[in-house]
């Protein structure tokens, strides 16, 4: 039987890990696997629903709530909030990362692998997705903090690090894809698609912001069901590879693997 692996979900802000990874998330933790959550924000910095849920003076709290709902829906073990305040969006939608210490956030992350035995940490992508510098941020305290047990030797095994939103020929959201991490891995995740739409739900301020730009583009209002995508992919950053991945978590995500990428 194979061991149950703990995996820890590091992701910069409430409904990153149920829109970039919220279907592999849940059936990973349906398989037995055990799903801890590490959110560096209280997404304070984010929209208040249209029509609003809340004040923006409320909307740390509310999205806290909305992540615990989520969380829940995916079947996660644990939810840890690092506590980073959220920056404000600023003019001409410019976007800001939540630190400048990349020492200290990195030895958190690196805290909390150590906290769960974690074996596998799947966070943002090298280019932040969209470009957000949250998630650059993110991804590079990850880094930092896996890289570092390369170096203890081989009494301190090494996590796995993948990457979210790997980029494919035809990704279906080319915007949302990271150009520099080539997908190792892509996913159907019809199978936990109920949870996923589920765990985008609890999301409720931000549910105006799931639709809109796909609203724009078909022409028509659509509903968060119908933006919630059944493909997810992703990038092994450590160890990297040039080939099909094989590794423990690679064994139990090509369950669901949509196609041989390369």
């Amino acid at each position: 039987m194979e061991k149950c692996l703990n995996i820890l979900a590091f992701f910069a802000h409430p409904d990153d890990e149920t829109i970039l990874a919220g279907g592999t998330l849940a059936l990973l933790a349906s398989s037995g696997n055990e799903i801890h959550y590490l959110i560096a924000t209280r997404g304070e910095g984010g929209e208040t629903g249209e029509p609003p849920v809340c004040t923006i003076e409320e909307l740390g709290e509310v999205r806290e709530q909305e992540l615990v709902c989520a969380v829940q829906a995916l079947g996660g073990r644990s939810l840890t909030f690092l506590g980073y305040q959220d920056p404000r969006i600023g003019e001409g939608e410019e976007l800001y990362a939540y630190t400048d210490n990349l020492v200290t956030l990195s030895g958190q992350v690196d805290a909390t692998i150590r906290q769960f035995n974690i074996d596998a940490v799947l966070t943002h992508g090298s280019d932040g997705e969209y470009g957000h510098p949250a998630h650059v941020l993110s991804y590079q305290a990850a880094r930092i903090a896996v890289e570092a047990y390369a170096k203890t030797g081989p009494d301190m095994p090494t996590p796995l690090l993948y990457t979210v939103q790997a980029i494919f020929n035809d990704h279906p959201r080319p915007r949302l894809a990271n150009k520099s991490d080539p997908a190792h891995l892509v996913l159907d995740v019809s199978a936990a698609l109920p949870q996923k739409i589920k765990a985008a739900l609890c999301h409720r301020s931000q549910n105006a912001l799931f639709v809109r730009r796909a609203s724009e583009e078909a022409g028509r209002q659509l509903s968060v069901p119908e933006v919630i995508m059944p493909l997810e992919s992703f990038h092994r950053a450590i160890p990297p590879t040039s080939a099909a991945p094989d590794d423990p978590l690679a064994d139990r995500l090509r369950l669901w693997e949509r196609t041989q990428v390369l």
